[in-house]
């Protein structure tokens, strides 16, 4: 009888270790979470999300008050146009000066000839061209002015123009979207609520491509390399396991203490290296769940 006992516990005892030997390391499976927060400050006008909610990248999902900035964007509009409106037209304003310039030079033309006839005197020739030079002065001057002006009420049209893109960034701003697909794990406002600059609102993952974190001890490093196949073992309970193929896609470039709650194969080591290992989920895996690695 004691020998059937003995025998019994060597074969418990084996079992036992092989049981053991069915991984070479455990972990949890996590995710790339992104934790998405308020730009500007406002009250939260719409915040329709509930946690669990699958969201797409770009998609509106809560608004921030924008009536002050949408009054501001429109008095900004309105002293554009104005601006614009005011700038000078410089063909209209210079086409009197242009006509007489033009008679002017009819006017030295015809003292021109009758010098040439000796009908007019010298003097009357240059006060003639004298009075043409001034009238030329004064278009050029006429020119400049003008076009400063236009100048100066392009670059306020140009200024308030920038000042409209600021307040439409800020109006953008204002609108909560999704920065990437996936699902929301956890929800920090409720509509209604004061949004301040930085204050969490919502956050969420990807949970359809998630990473089980795991840790190896010195003696597997050789075992073991970025792009790997490996096989991940899911464990839900009882006799319920499924197998995912996985790939290691990061290990660590320093070791740390081996983690409570993380197994490795020796026990006995004090020291490991952080891997993650890409799986692709079907839906039944969850955050925070424990998995096994088979190289």
């Amino acid at each position: 009888m004691k020998k059937i006992v003995l025998f019994s516990a060597f074969v418990m005892t084996l079992a036992s270790c092989q049981n053991a030997e069915k991984y070479d390391a455990t972990g949890i499976f996590e995710a790339n979470t992104v934790t998405v927060s308020s730009e500007t400050n406002g009250k939260l006008i719409a915040f329709d999300i509930e946690e669990g909610d699958s969201l797409i990248v770009g998609q509106q999902v809560g608004l921030v008050d924008t009536i002050l900035l949408a009054l501001q964007q429109k008095q900004l509009h309105s002293q554009q146009l104005s601006a614009e409106k005011s700038s000078p037209d410089i063909v209209a304003q210079a086409a009197a000066l242009r006509s007489r310039i033009a008679h002017q030079q009819n006017e030295c033309d015809r003292v021109s000839r009758l010098l040439a006839d000796g009908a007019a005197t010298q003097k009357q020739s240059d006060d003639a061209y004298a009075q043409l030079r001034t009238l030329r002065g004064q278009l050029e001057g006429l020119l400049s002015t003008l076009d400063k002006n236009r100048g100066s009420i392009t670059e306020s049209a140009s200024a308030l123009q920038y000042q409209k893109e600021q307040v439409e960034e800020q109006i953008r701003k204002n609108c909560i979207t999704a920065p990437i697909t996936g699902t929301v794990l956890q929800k920090y406002a409720e509509r209604g609520e004061y949004a301040t600059p930085g204050r969490p609102l919502f956050k969420m993952a990807d949970l359809d491509d998630i990473y089980l974190r795991c840790y190896f001890t010195v003696s597997q490093l050789g075992h073991i390399r970025i792009g790997q196949e490996v096989t991940v073992i899911a464990d839900f309970g009882g006799d319920e396991q499924y197998e995912y193929p996985g790939k290691i896609i990061w290990i660590a470039q320093e070791s740390e203490f081996t983690p409570k709650s993380i197994q490795t194969r020796d026990s006995r080591a004090n020291l490991v290296y952080a891997v993650k290992i890409a799986v692709r989920n079907d839906g039944r895996l969850k955050l925070g769940q424990y998995g096994e690695v088979r190289l």
